[in-house]
């Protein structure tokens, strides 16, 4: 068994910052290349540590501060401008990156928090669902316009 510390959140392993043991084979030939995680070390538990706050400053504190993000979130449609051709298509597609900067001040969102179904690739008006909390999750209405 190979004792890892996950940099970046892997499902159905845990989030990043946490210490995993995994198969060594898993280890050197997923995880490892792919740098989502790397070996653990003595020294490591400072690295653990600044990936923790970081995390922590990035997310929202409580419960109850993500039902009010939540709520805020719902009452108004976010809007993304995006260059599309005359018929309405995209050149491209939305993505959780452009919905994040979208959202802006309203709510701490992490891009990786943001579920799209499908690609968005016309304009108009779509479901995007975002989880603000381990508990709490909001279905925002999302409305696509063409840049002017």
């Amino acid at each position: 068994m190979a004792k890892l510390i996950l940099t970046h959140e892997v499902s159905g392993l845990g989030i990043a910052g946490d210490v995993v043991d995994v198969k060594d084979g898993y280890a050197r030939n997923y995880l490892v290349p792919r740098n989502l995680a790397t070996p653990w070390s003595a020294g490591a538990e400072k690295q653990i540590d600044t990936m923790r706050k970081a995390r922590r400053d990035k997310e929202i504190a409580s419960t109850e501060e993500a039902q009010a993000a939540r709520d805020s979130l719902q009452a108004n449609p976010v809007k993304v401008e995006a260059k599309a051709g005359a018929s309405g298509r995209l050149f491209g597609a939305v993505t959780p990156a452009d919905v994040a900067n979208a959202i802006g001040d309203r709510a701490k969102v992490d891009k990786r928090r943001i579920h799209i179904g499908q690609a968005i690739k016309a304009t108009g008006t779509y479901t995007v669902q975002v989880t603000l909390h381990d508990e709490v999750t909001a279905n925002i209405e999302l409305q696509v316009v063409a840049a002017k």
